[in-house]
């Protein structure tokens, strides 16, 4: 009886714990947008060079700290006749890449401890590396043979007409209070200026997100010896189809994959699953981050009556789609490379700390910077 009365806390304590951590993560995004978004349309406005907008896509993301923020403001704008499907996509790719800062920022979290903090590193970063192959590999065949258009304009044709979807993440209904009430608390209560709350906003979300992991790993190191543990071992994480699909599905429900990739972190951190099991499952959450647009793109699309409706916005959103199936499909059967990647990058931070926040300033905005300032 006591035992059970404890694995019950500790359930009730990870369910906590994972409800305190979507709404950091949420209150990260939200902190951004305040002070980031604005410069993230200006951005992808500015600049139509497909070169270039590989850049913009991943300082914008890396910004706002969602892909699918970005993908759905890109879908927007070649909706509206703003930006080219041809230039839209460049952004897109570097959207993939951008998202997934957020989980290096997770994996941070662990950098008090050595061997936690190599193995949660390896996972975030697998999906850094993934996304950067895809990129090396695809954005020049993009340029010259324009696969990734055809593909997603050979789809806009098969659901053309099919306007009018909308799609609410139950996950959203139950963190979006929490977080909207903390906006209202210090932008309408206290009348904080935007940028005042973003960062305090920004500041509140890194404590909960600390504090959140803490308890959430600490939990699951505990559970690990229970059925519970067994069951996520076995069942969620038994074989890549269903990594792929739990990472795929959970996506779906929480329109982000950077808080699926976030919340696999831990587990890997804490020796549950491994890299190379994690793998499959952040290439799932590639895929499921591509709904969102898609639904969005779908819900703002419509066959009137002897009217022709522009559809580009579609088209974009399945380029996003295609882009992470051709990435899958290459890269896959060729797991081993950025599993490869990510493992020794792992062991180098391990060893010296100081290259995380590098690698991070690096990739995520001193380079994209750089390129777009020279190609202004």
């Amino acid at each position: 009886m006591e035992q059970r009365t404890k694995q019950a806390l500790e359930i009730a304590s990870v369910i906590f714990s994972l409800y305190c951590f979507l709404v950091s993560i949420n209150l990260m995004g939200t902190s951004f947008q305040l002070f980031g978004r604005g410069f993230a349309e200006q951005l992808i406005r500015s600049y139509s060079d497909p070169f270039v907008g590989l850049f913009t896509g991943i300082l914008a993301t890396s910004l706002v700290q969602s892909s699918s923020t970005t993908t759905c403001l890109v879908v927007g704008l070649v909706g509206g006749g703003v930006l080219p499907v041809e230039y839209a996509i460049p952004i897109i790719m570097g959207a993939n890449l951008g998202t997934t800062i957020t989980n290096i920022l997770v994996s941070l979290g662990f950098v008090t401890r050595k061997e936690d903090f190599r193995r949660a590193f390896a996972g975030a970063t697998v999906h850094d590396f993934f996304n950067m192959w895809t990129i090396i590999v695809f954005f020049p065949l993009e340029l010259k043979f324009h696969w990734i258009q055809k593909s997603a304009l050979f789809l806009t044709r098969a659901f053309e007409g099919a306007g009018g979807v909308k799609f609410t993440g139950p996950f959203k209904l139950a963190i979006n209070p929490a977080v909207h009430g903390v906006k209202y608390l210090l932008m309408e209560m206290l009348s904080f200026r935007e940028i005042v709350a973003g960062i305090v906003m920004l500041i509140v979300a890194v404590i909960v997100l600390i504090a959140s992991l803490f308890y959430l790993v600490k939990t699951l190191r505990s559970l690990t010896i229970t059925r519970a543990g067994v069951f996520i071992d076995r069942f969620l994480f038994r074989n890549d189809f269903t990594a792929l699909l739990l990472g795929l599905c959970l996506t779906v429900v929480v329109q982000s994959s950077s808080v699926t990739t976030s919340l696999i972190v831990p587990l890997v951190a804490a020796g549950i699953v491994s890299v190379s099991r994690c793998y499959p499952a952040t290439l799932g959450a590639n895929l499921g981050t591509t709904i969102t647009a898609i639904l969005a793109s779908l819900a703002t699309v419509g066959m009137a009556s002897g009217q022709t409706v522009n559809t580009a916005g579609v088209t974009t959103a399945f380029a996003h789609l295609m882009f992470n199936i051709y990435g899958i499909a290459v890269f896959y059967p060729l797991r081993r490379i950025p599993i490869f990647c990510a493992s020794r990058l792992a062991d180098l931070v391990a060893k010296s700390k100081k290259w995380a926040p590098i690698f991070v300033f690096v990739v995520f905005f001193m380079v994209p910077l750089i390129m777009i300032l020279v190609a202004d």
